[in-house]
């Protein structure tokens, strides 16, 4: 099951109302237990919501920190992902015309179809632009295979196909963590199973503490588990369109290639 398929407003209407069902519950609860038993035998409660509140962040800042890790690494492969398309033009130089030609045209390609990969939110965009991200790996490296077959000792035909088949290793792991690597539907279900019973706890001690009223704290925790909820699904998801990873680095490799520099400009992830 993948939690894609849920919009991330809808997590937050969700999360929202299981919070305050939870807290309802649990003062339900709590208003039973005190009808049943007597005021000195009413259990005191506070340490049991103060665990459950505590094993629930932990629960939350877990969740949160394999998505922000994720986020990283998402960021630091495109600018590793420049530097070896970089370093595949550069020494695709040494390849003999028609192919040095052909192949150049290829790597153009491959930097547009590789940034509109990341930058669209279409799913059939997205899945068309790897599809010819992918032909064009097979394309150049055919042109390599057939030059390095002329010249079998040669070491710069060595060092390029080496850098080429980085730059397509470095394709499928971008694919694997930035589309395929998703938080697993267990540690949700674990989340949220936390939510629910906390709540209940924060909704029985309302009525065990003879607090006056309706307590304001669910709804301000249901907002804050929401906002939460919101920031670690808009990480999760990288065509979400919340939380955007910069492909400036390609496109600054793109721009380099086409103003002919001898050299590359800054290829920092620049925000």
């Amino acid at each position: 099951m993948n939690m894609d398929v849920i919009p991330i407003w809808v997590l937050i209407a969700a999360t929202i109302v299981i919070v305050m069902i939870a807290a309802e519950g649990g003062y339900w609860l709590g208003q039973r237990a005190q009808r049943r038993a007597h005021r000195d035998t009413v259990p005191p409660v506070s340490s049991i919501v103060g665990s459950s509140l505590a094993l629930l962040a932990f629960m939350l800042a877990f969740t949160f920190s394999i998505v922000a890790s994720r986020y990283d690494s998402r960021r630091a492969l495109v600018r590793d992902e420049a530097n070896l398309i970089r370093t595949v033009w550069l020494r695709s130089d040494f390849l003999p015309e028609p192919d040095r030609g052909e192949t150049a045209a290829l790597i153009r390609g491959y930097l547009d179809d590789r940034v509109t990969a990341a930058e669209s939110r279409d799913p059939n965009t997205v899945n068309q632009a790897l599809k010819e991200s992918i032909r064009i790996q097979h394309r150049i490296w055919d042109i390599a295979v057939s030059n390095g077959r002329q010249e079998m000792n040669s070491p710069i035909a060595a060092l390029y196909l080496t850098s080429l088949n980085q730059m397509i290793d470095m394709h499928a792991l971008r694919v694997t963590i930035g589309l395929d690597a998703r938080i697993p539907i267990a540690i949700w279900l674990a989340l949220y199973a936390l939510i629910i019973l906390g709540m209940i706890s924060v909704g029985y001690q309302t009525v065990i503490a003879e607090a006056t009223g309706r307590s304001r704290a669910p709804l301000i925790l249901a907002l804050s588990f929401s906002v939460v909820i919101a920031l670690i699904t808009s990480l999760d998801r990288p065509m979400s369109g919340f939380m955007t990873i910069s492909q400036q680095p390609l496109k600054n490799i793109r721009t380099w290639i086409d103003s002919g520099a001898n050299a590359g400009p800054n290829l920092g992830d620049k925000r």
